[in-house]
């Protein structure tokens, strides 16, 4: 069985705090790392109620001093507003203290990538040969051009910035942590800490465009976002896989695939707790930004219109709710379309403690397979007879 690691967002949920969100992801980390979990990541999200992951780097600081052995990281750092030389001093600092734990996983922002062509026509909704469900694609252009986007890059970028091109900016981090930067005129650029790190680094990406190719002509790890784009996972693994080139680091391409997940003792439980996931998700694609995440009750009390519902439909449709049996199931079905080396689980509910038990009751199931298959393999030895 593939390993299995955590994307953590940081959800607030409705009628808590961002403060209470922070020492619950914490304590999350510490649940999964004793559950043998191989990751903890936390993505990078501004300007919304209900996500209090605005800082990977901070986050990570504090779940390294209260962690030990899982290894932790972003997904992602979002680079649209950000240089290369601030990325790899902060991560560096952490590295500093906590040094062979940490993985730098980098995210395109900020606007269109060059080169881009037109999106190829949609073949969804439809099913790969092994039943994974491949949806209808979702076009974000209408939150890119929205007032909040406007607003959201005006806060975080300086006057009159631009975005550094994606391309080169991952060149530029992968020479300043390798200790080979040197600036257009040939001055060398050293950064300490940073230079040096036992970093690892991935790139994130939602489809076969820029960001898998940049992580396969690097020979860098890519994950693949099923749980952001499911309609585009396969083009996003295929592209990377194609552009991918040996390096130093990694002599064949490495895929972990994202999924949501939500797991109960019975798969009536988990659809409860899931059952605010559709309203989340429309205060998202809506522009209005994520919500603190609702109660089972406030869910059921939701009117949907028939816009909303085909709005949702693709994330909805693609998470993974169940007993452990049935999402483990999932989960294999998605490791087997997609060729992932591994899997990443976010997981959102409203009380702290389902959200712990999800992860638990999946870390057990996925253990259990894990033995079987190993004990399956193993050669068995005829008997003689008995004298």
């Amino acid at each position: 069985m593939i390993p299995l690691a955590v994307l953590d967002l940081v959800p607030v949920s409705s009628g808590s705090t961002a403060a209470q969100a922070l020492r619950n992801s914490i304590d999350l980390a510490q649940a999964c790392e004793r559950s043998g979990y191989a990751r903890y990541w936390f993505a990078e999200h501004h300007l919304n109620p209900g996500v209090a992951g605005t800082s990977p780097a901070v986050l990570l600081a504090l779940t390294a001093a209260a962690t030990s052995t899982i290894r932790i990281g972003s997904g992602a750092v979002q680079m649209g507003h950000r240089t290369a030389l601030s990325t790899v001093e902060e991560f560096g600092l952490i590295d500093a203290m906590h040094p062979g734990r940490l993985d730098l996983g980098l995210g395109r922002s900020g606007g269109r990538p060059r080169g881009t062509a037109a999106s190829p026509e949609d073949p969804g909704p439809y099913r790969t040969d092994n039943g994974l469900l491949i949806p209808r694609r979702f076009s974000p252009a209408h939150l890119l051009k929205s007032p909040r986007s406007a607003m959201q890059k005006a806060l975080l970028q300086l006057p009159g910035a631009q975005p550094q091109d994606y391309t080169e900016q991952v060149a530029d981090i992968l020479a300043l942590l390798r200790g080979t930067y040197k600036s257009v005129d040939g001055v060398e650029g050293h950064a300490v800490p940073g230079e040096g790190a036992d970093v690892q680094v991935w790139i994130l990406g939602s489809s076969g465009g820029e960001s898998a190719q940049v992580a396969g002509a690097n020979g860098l790890r890519f994950a693949a976002n099923y749980h952001v784009s499911p309609a585009t996972v396969l083009e996003a693994v295929d592209g990377y896989r194609t552009a991918f080139k040996p390096s130093a680091d990694l002599d064949r391409p490495y895929v972990s695939v994202s999924a949501d997940v939500v797991v109960a003792p019975d798969e009536a439980t988990a659809r409860e707790l899931a059952s605010g996931y559709g309203m989340w998700v429309r205060s998202i694609r809506t522009g209005e930004g994520a919500i603190p995440f609702p109660t089972p009750e406030q869910a059921r009390a939701h009117r949907w219109t028939d816009a909303d519902l085909e709005l949702v439909a693709d994330r909805v449709g693609t998470q993974f709710t169940g007993s452990p049996g049935q999402v483990a199931g999932q989960l294999e079905r998605l490791a087997s379309a997609t060729g992932a080396d591994e899997l990443i689980i976010t997981t959102i509910t409203h009380d702290h403690a389902d959200r712990v038990r999800s992860y638990r009751l999946l870390a057990e199931e996925w253990h259990r397979r894990d033995k079987a298959v190993k004990a399956a393999a193993r050669p068995r030895t005829a008997a003689g007879p008995v004298r």
